[in-house]
């Protein structure tokens, strides 16, 4: 029982890079990928949050009514396991869910297999649905700040699509949060395009912003990951925030169809300036660029990489895995292509060694992990990985000039004292460094006119003098921070400096006046 093709999921052949052939059906299961997990038992809740600030189309009830959008949201977490309620999940715990995201959630279990066309009734897939996995529901967040992942699904994907890998990284001390990809107006996206981008960009963003619910949640440790056409959103997104620390990306996108990426009004190279990894497919065979129509570039051209500058970019192959099993859900359910697709056991072995990279990534990046700094830098032969099952390539990010908000960072941070100090030690090892005066008059002022940072801005002014010795205006705006503090005798002092470079500044003359009667 298969519904119509119109109103069930759209096949991208070059936008999202789905090869697949139902030819020879998967014999894998969740305990033969044989991820080694951390330390911390795994919570898993899934739940609808609504977007007021969108309106959306629940398209296969045929009618024009309108409602504000849903977003569901899936989130594993480190979990305190309540043996008398919290109840260990199963994978077809995870189908429920496809369910309700692809809008069938009243369709009888029985139906899963024989309802949507990338499901297949087998004995094999029949058998993953009993399958255990490592979340448990009804486990409350262990207590402690966890890093968190904010997870894009590949196209028109389900938020659960990569259970598996989430359950690893969550057992290892992560939070992972991850919603559907759909379309602008209802569950279907238009086909790859630029809006569909922003559309899920938007999603991603709304759970950037839904994470600030949870207080076991670090905001200060943000990564992005997204699979095929989620590695295009989350670039944009990246370039978009600038409070996210890293991106991993399974297969992007971003890779084939950097076109798309160049649409985006928040296209800017120069601000995609975090640590970087992409995990690619093997190449694909002459057979499949022709049967397929795929252009043969997609096997060695990767625009995004070779245009970064600023970015410790990271590009990995794997020489055993085709796209669709950079997720678990391919994994364990995709049909086998024989024209390129090695054996289970080899693409089992390969998933196992994407989800430890991952994590190795995510380790030395979000939480600063010596060790995986030293795995993430060392090539896969030096990792004790043969080349022919993985393959990489890294450049070093150059370094941004040093500029004016660079320099307010450090000063920020050290409270805005010793500053000529820092200015001195900063401009030798920046040359460059130029801060204006106009610049640091406005934040002198800024600071000043706050009565807790008054020091603050008094500071500032002493340096803005220290490089621009002979500015009036810069002595007049001290005096005023002074004696906006009520330190007349330091105001009046510098109203007079101000005047001596500036006889004609009649607003030190005013308040000089002023200030004596």
């Amino acid at each position: 029982m298969k519904t119509n093709s119109k109103i069930m999921r759209l096949t991208i052949l070059v936008a999202c890079i789905i090869f697949q052939v139902s030819l020879i059906y998967a014999q894998t299961s969740l305990k033969e990928i044989n991820l080694e997990n951390g330390k911390y038992n795994v919570g898993f809740q899934h739940y609808t949050s609504i977007d007021s600030t969108r309106t959306y189309q629940i398209k296969n009830e045929f009618n024009n009514q309108l409602i504000y959008r849903p977003i569901p949201i899936s989130i594993w977490y480190p979990a305190k396991i309540d043996t008398k309620n919290s109840k260990q999940l199963i994978v077809l715990n995870y189908l429920e869910i496809l369910k309700e995201e692809e809008e069938w959630k009243n369709l009888p279990n029985d139906f899963l297999l024989d309802w949507f066309p990338y499901l297949w009734n087998t004995p094999q897939n029949k058998a993953h649905l009993s399958e255990k996995a490592n979340a448990f529901s009804n486990a409350a967040i262990l207590e402690g700040k966890y890093p968190v992942i904010v997870y894009a699904p590949s196209y028109q994907a389900s938020s659960i699509e990569n259970f598996a890998l989430f359950e690893y990284l969550a057992s290892n001390g992560f939070i992972v949060i991850s919603s559907p990809s759909r379309g602008t107006d209802t569950r279907w996206l238009e086909g790859g395009t630029a809006k569909d981008m922003e559309t899920q960009s938007r999603d991603i963003e709304f759970l950037l912003k839904e994470i600030l619910n949870y207080k076991n949640i670090d905001s200060n440790k943000i990564a992005l990951m997204g699979f095929s056409f989620g590695g295009v959103s989350t670039t944009i997104t990246a370039m978009k925030k600038q409070n996210i620390k890293a991106l991993v990306s399974l297969d992007g996108t971003e890779r084939y169809n950097y076109a798309v990426l160049e649409k985006s009004p928040y296209f800017d190279l120069e601000k995609f300036d975090i640590p970087y990894i992409h995990f690619a497919q093997k190449d694909i065979p002459k057979e499949v660029l022709i049967a397929e129509k795929i252009p043969a570039e997609l096997n060695y051209k990767f625009q995004l990489y070779d245009s970064l500058k600023y970015s410790n970019a990271n590009s990995y192959k794997f020489n055993d895995l085709t796209h669709s099993y950079f997720s678990s859900f391919g994994v364990l359910f995709a049909n086998r292509d024989k024209r390129q697709d090695k054996s289970d056991d080899k693409i089992m072995k390969s998933y196992n060694l994407l989800s430890t990279h991952t994590l190795q990534f995510l380790k030395a990046f979000l939480k600063d992990d010596e060790k995986a700094k030293e795995f993430i830098e060392k090539n896969p032969k030096e990792n004790g990985f043969s080349e022919n099952l993985i393959s990489k390539k890294m450049k070093m990010a150059l370094e941004k000039e040093f500029d004016y908000k660079d320099f307010n960072d450090v000063a920020l941070n050290q409270t805005y004292q010793d500053l000529i100090s820092l200015y001195q030690k900063l401009k030798e090892k920046h040359p460059k460094l130029h801060l204006e005066e106009g610049m640091l008059n406005t934040l002198g002022l800024r600071l000043s006119f706050n009565p807790k940072k008054a020091e603050h801005g008094i500071n500032v002014f002493l340096l803005a003098l220290h490089i621009y010795p002979k500015s009036a205006n810069l002595f007049d705006s001290l005096a005023e921070a002074y004696l906006y503090n009520k330190d007349y005798k330091n105001a009046i002092f510098n109203f007079k400096k101000s005047l001596e470079l500036n006889p004609g500044n009649q607003n030190a003359i005013d308040k000089i006046k002023q200030l004596k009667e």
